[in-house]
């Protein structure tokens, strides 16, 4: 049966395509020749993530991979303004961070509760009104608008938790979770009972709380990908505090020294620094010991000498139990928040092709230029920054479309159009 918790999806969002402009003419009685009165198309709607605390998983997205926000209305006559598309809301869990999908990269960090917007919608074509002048009072052309954004992501979920419990399978962790919070995690006497993390609020004193995180079982490889461990690595990521649990009965015939060693060489494989992370280390299941306290006395003794501080505990009999949230909480206070993931994906440049590929028009003094390529180059300019208008320039020139222009006779001062941009022409 499949599981209803999902923390890893790749999705593909496409923002709305402008609108195009429109070609219309101003009629009216007893007003003759009123002029080219073509409006805008409204501007394509865009691809918005929003936080939803009351999602835990990425279950929806299992079913839905594509989406996709309106596209802008084409402009009217009598200048009116096509209407822009509706923008797609996406909600995902608090703490899930976006990424590129082919390069991996960290897009944003859904951590906070801040809306972001993944991919921006097409800007409307301008309708014919713009391009009149006294020496072109009928235009017969508008532009078509600018197709939106489209971008293929993974969606990954890293739980937001101050605690991480982890440990080998069967140590007790999710029955340490059910003592201490109202978590109702499965519970069972075999290995991987637990199939993925669970959540629990601990209530220390009035006022005072954390949020604990029973993490699936880890096993030796998991950093390789053997195990379930493997899959939940993640979502100790953001957690300020670990609690390592050891099972120091015996029961299953296991060394106590050895499974912490390898649990935190699983852990330092997967990150170096999370392995530096806080640690508590807890010894369960002491009320099994009996007289032979051989393994517990070995584990405090190597753990203490590594500078952790040690805690014996049996949570299914309740003891000790409260004394190691109490230790959780004073650790934590101390402890500043995991800071959130920094964005380090770097937007690729538009494909420039062949400026043969471009269309170049000429009405009067208008240059108009179309083509695939500047389509995409224009979308992606930013038009207010200095730097970005030199790329532009450098991009055309270096493609030859100024040089093509020239060969056919543009003049200083003429105006050239491309898409929703318009500026006077200087050799």
């Amino acid at each position: 049966m499949a599981s209803s918790f999902v923390d890893k999806v790749s999705i593909t969002v496409r923002a709305g395509d402008g609108g195009a402009g429109a070609v219309a003419f101003h009629r009216e009685k007893y007003i003759a020749a009123g002029g080219p009165d073509g409006g805008d198309g409204g501007r394509g709607g865009n691809i918005v993530f929003r936080v939803d605390d009351n999602m835990s998983t990425l279950m929806d997205f299992r079913y839905k991979r594509k989406y996709t926000a309106g596209n802008g209305q084409p402009g009217q006559g009598k200048r009116c303004y096509g209407k822009d598309g509706e923008t797609l809301i996406i909600r995902v869990p608090r703490g899930t961070v976006i990424r590129d999908r082919a390069s991996g990269a960290v897009m944003h960090d859904m951590s906070t509760g801040e809306d972001w917007i993944a991919a921006r919608g097409g800007r409307g074509g301008w309708g014919n009104m713009h391009f009149a002048t006294p020496t072109r009072q009928v235009p017969r052309f508008a532009k078509p608008g600018l197709p939106g954004e489209s971008l293929e992501l993974t969606l990954e979920l890293k739980l937001l938790a101050d605690v991480g419990l982890v440990g080998f399978p069967n140590v007790g962790k999710s029955t340490l979770l059910s003592v201490v919070s109202k978590a109702h995690p499965k519970i069972a006497n075999y290995h991987f009972t637990t199939l993925y993390p669970n959540l629990g609020v601990v209530y220390v004193d009035e006022g005072s709380s954390f949020v604990m995180a029973d993490i699936p079982g880890i096993i030796e490889g998991a950093s390789d990908g053997a195990g379930l461990g493997h899959d939940f690595l993640r979502h100790i990521d953001r957690c300020r505090l670990l609690v390592h649990l050891i099972d120091v009965s015996g029961s299953e015939g296991r060394d106590p020294v050895e499974d912490f060693d390898a649990i935190c060489a699983e852990l330092r494989e997967y990150s170096p620094e999370l392995a530096e992370r806080p640690q508590l280390v807890v010894g369960n299941k002491c009320d099994l010991l009996g007289e032979e306290r051989e393994n517990v006395d070995r584990l405090r003794e190597h753990v203490e000498a590594l500078g952790y501080e040690f805690f014996e505990l049996s949570a299914a009999a309740h003891m000790g139990t409260r004394e190691l949230v109490k230790a959780c909480a004073a650790r934590l206070k101390e402890l500043p928040p995991v800071p959130a993931f920094e964005a380090d994906y770097v937007p690729p440049e538009p494909e420039i092709e062949s400026a043969e590929e471009l269309s170049i028009e000429h009405f009067d003094d208008l240059w108009v230029v179309e083509g695939p390529w500047l389509q995409r180059l224009v979308a992606t300019v930013n038009f207010s920054d200095y730097e970005s208008r030199m790329f532009f320039d450098r991009v055309l020139r270096e493609a030859g479309v100024f040089e093509r222009m020239e060969a056919m006779g543009v003049q200083d001062g003429d105006t050239v159009s491309m898409y929703d941009l318009m500026f006077e022409y200087k050799s």
